[in-house]
């Protein structure tokens, strides 16, 4: 019988994650119709050693490079049967229980293609992990923001979003979605390599007429910053990129020329704030960008928009950056109007 659940592990040097958060998912994880399977992108680290040693039972999808989180997950999911993928990151603790809320709302809510958990720190659990919180959003202009953490301000769990809720983007620390989507979706962006890509799936999954869920029940720790940190040059490059690729390939033919124009012109305002800083490489990534992102539109497939699609309460009509800073960094996701 096919297994009903598959959750998949991509690593990438992530031996000490693995020691530490393997052992406790494998004991929280209900074993009926779940397989477990880790892919590993060309570790270094002794990663793959280790997992034969101490979990030889576990399924190993090889490959003999980093292909990203992009091509990592696309080339081990074409090998993997299941009704619900889970792509899980290797830097995340599972709570008990975590996994058949999700499960079960899959099971009644045949429209919901993708879901998530409520994700806090793994350092500080009393609040949310910047990378999802509790599910994620986008306003006019693509910038990203979450329930829970808008921008740099991240809120303390004080169960205010403690309910289900329909969301723009579910995050690839740890998101279930449906095979058959996934399929026909062809999987994530291979251009994308790293961020920004399940933000781009779920969008697409919207169009192909889905919606995306956030199930507070349902809640996981998460380390972050585990394969490139905060701080990283590249990690920014990646981001504002894959950003602009991602607006393009899903805004409609009436706002794509404005809202893109509008954004590289926030961009290079950003560029020009971290020159003033004294972070040259930070504004070098995002001329690098810029410049990457003209050179890759025309390879990129525009998604189809057909028929249209009601995404009211889940794109901010306004500038998240603009309300950000006007309010003094203080506003939190309950005080704007996503109507």
């Amino acid at each position: 019988m096919m297994p009903k659940v598959a959750i998949v592990i991509l690593n990438w040097n992530g031996q000490h994650f693995l020691e530490r958060f393997l052992p406790m998912l494998i004991e929280r994880t209900p074993e009926h119709r779940v397989s477990l399977y880790v892919a590993d992108n060309g570790s270094t680290d002794g990663s793959v050693s280790w997992l034969r040693e101490h979990f030889p039972d576990i399924p190993l999808i090889l490959f003999d490079r980093n292909l990203g989180y992009t091509g990592g997950y696309n080339k081990a999911l074409e090998q993997i049967e299941a009704q619900y993928f889970i792509l899980l990151n290797s830097d995340v603790e599972v709570t008990p229980g975590w996994l058949p809320p999700l499960v079960q709302f899959m099971d009644t809510h045949p429209g919901c293609g993708v879901c998530m958990p409520k994700i806090l720190s793994w350092s500080d659990p009393a609040r949310f992990e910047y990378a999802g919180a509790c599910g994620g959003y986008i306003d006019r202009l693509g910038f990203p923001f979450c329930r829970g953490r808008i921008l740099t301000s991240i809120e303390t769990d004080q169960g205010q979003y403690d309910h289900p809720a329909r969301i723009f983007w579910a995050s690839g620390t740890c998101m279930v979605v449906r095979s058959d989507l996934f399929r026909s979706l062809k999987g994530l962006d291979n251009q994308f390599f790293a961020h920004m890509e399940e933000i781009d799936f779920c969008w697409r999954a919207q169009w192909a007429g889905y919606t995306i869920a956030v199930i507070p029940e349902s809640k996981i720790l998460h380390v972050g910053g585990g394969t490139l940190p905060n701080d990283s040059p590249h990690k920014l490059y990646l981001n504002y990129r894959n950003n602009l690729l991602m607006m393009y390939k899903n805004l409609g033919k009436a706002e794509v020329l404005h809202i893109i124009a509008l954004r590289l012109l926030a961009d290079h305002l950003s560029a020009v704030a971290y020159l003033f800083q004294g972070k040259w490489s930070f504004t070098g990534s995002v001329w690098k960008a810029h410049y990457h992102f003209w050179t890759m539109r025309h390879s990129v497939e525009r998604t189809k928009k057909e028929p249209a699609r009601d995404f009211s309460g889940v794109i901010y009509k306004g500038s998240i950056v603009f309300r950000f800073f006007l309010s003094l960094k203080k506003v939190t996701f309950s005080k704007l109007r996503m109507q």
